[in-house]
């Protein structure tokens, strides 16, 4: 069993940046695809950012270009680094392991964009 602790949400202006960290508590953390996913009220979960245990980077359409994931496998922690929000990125965010038929969620860290 996989314990995943998400910390960094908050409020934040149109424009802004945000770092969201996620705490994995594992003794295999770097076999592991990581990611971010989003869930906004009404709406579908989404991906937002993985990375996988090489390093390879995808990242949805939406968030390219202005959000940034990374790992550190001494650590056993996954960030994202999310600049120029805008208010549809307003959403719950959830932290992410996935490694074969194992499957692990946070409990997810609201990040809101107003002004």
């Amino acid at each position: 069993q996989v314990q995943l602790v998400e910390s960094g949400g908050g409020l934040v202006q149109p424009g802004g940046s945000l770092r969201l960290s996620c705490a994995a508590t594992t003794g295999f953390f770097s076999i592991y695809i990581m990611g971010w996913y989003r869930q906004a009220p009404g709406k579908q979960r989404e991906l937002v950012a993985q990375v996988r245990p090489d390093g390879m980077t995808n990242y949805a359409v939406s968030v390219k270009g202005r959000s940034a994931i990374s790992r550190d496998n001494a650590k056993n922690t996954v960030s994202l680094q999310m600049n120029s929000l805008r208010p549809e990125d307003t959403a719950v965010y959830y932290c992410n392991a996935i490694q074969g038929t194992n499957n692990y969620w946070g409990q997810g860290t609201q990040v809101t964009v107003s002004s």
